[in-house]
């Protein structure tokens, strides 16, 4: 059993298993130059609907089960998700396959940039997938929240809003919704605040992301609920809050594109 969090050398170590599906969802320029070897390049765009006004909502299920056959997903499979940009697409990925009841998978620290500094091997050959006939299962309730449930929740004294979007958009200067701000109560974390710039975007000492959160209020005990835009950004938080063993963890899928333009919803501003 590989761990959520895999180390470069221990992928390079496990090149080639069967059961393995490397998923690379670096930019297309990124993935012709070099990948890991054996892995299949997934458009991240696919894992949104892109409709608006909350273009970052989960695809229906029939969408989702010709993607994950078009990549040759199966049951048993174990996924490895990786991209270019610090863990933001991988775990959108990652999350998906967990709302979907999938729960085999990794995150390759670092992404393509940790894999490279190591000198591990790459190609520059694309990877055809083997297809599946991969049918969605029941989905975890545990992994996703919408909107109604939010509004009834976000003020509950066990429930943490954690919003992983920039100082600028939580504060509300800038606003990419009809509203600017965030979600009363919601505690702000940006997105890349756990990756370590200096050491190829690896997550930093899980023990520090830890107490950042936990001064923040965002605590194990509590149900913690990701967003950012459009739940890109968030499902990186998500995956962060995962490695560090929160028991309830969810996406909101919906984020600030609904919440910010729905007529029924609060916003507050930072002062």
């Amino acid at each position: 059993m590989l761990p959520l969090l895999l180390e470069p050398a221990d992928l390079a170590k496990h090149l080639g298993d069967d059961k393995l599906l490397i998923i690379d969802l670096s930019k297309p320029t990124i993935y012709v130059q070099a990948h890991v070897p054996g892995a299949i390049h997934l458009d991240f765009r696919r894992l949104q609907t892109g409709a608006q006004p909350a273009p970052g909502m989960l695809p229906d299920d029939d969408t989702l089960g010709d993607l994950f056959s078009g990549l040759g997903l199966t049951p048993d499979t174990h996924v490895i998700a990786y991209d270019d940009e610090g863990g933001g697409w991988a775990g959108r990925l990652l999350w998906t396959l967990d709302a979907i009841g999938h729960k085999h998978y990794s995150y390759l620290n670092g992404g393509i940039h940790a894999w490279l500094a190591e000198g591990h091997p790459t190609s520059s050959e694309s990877t055809e997938p083997t297809p599946s006939d991969y049918e969605v299962g029941e989905h975890d309730p545990l992994t996703e929240v919408n909107l109604d449930y939010l509004l009834a929740h976000y003020q509950d004294p066990g429930v943490a809003i954690w919003d992983s979007r920039s100082e600028e958009e939580y504060s509300g200067v800038r606003a990419f919704a009809q509203k600017p701000g965030h979600i009363p109560g919601a505690v702000h974390y940006e997105w890349t605040d756990p990756m370590d710039k200096q050491n190829n975007l690896r997550l930093r000492p899980l023990d520090d992301i830890r107490a950042e959160l936990e001064a923040r209020g965002i605590t194990p005990d509590k149900e913690v609920i990701c967003h950012c835009q459009t739940h890109h950004r968030s499902s990186f938080s998500w995956l962060v809050g995962k490695i560090l063993g929160y028991p309830m963890l969810r996406g909101y899928a919906g984020s600030w594109a609904e919440w910010g333009n729905h007529p029924d919803t609060p916003a507050e501003k930072s002062e």
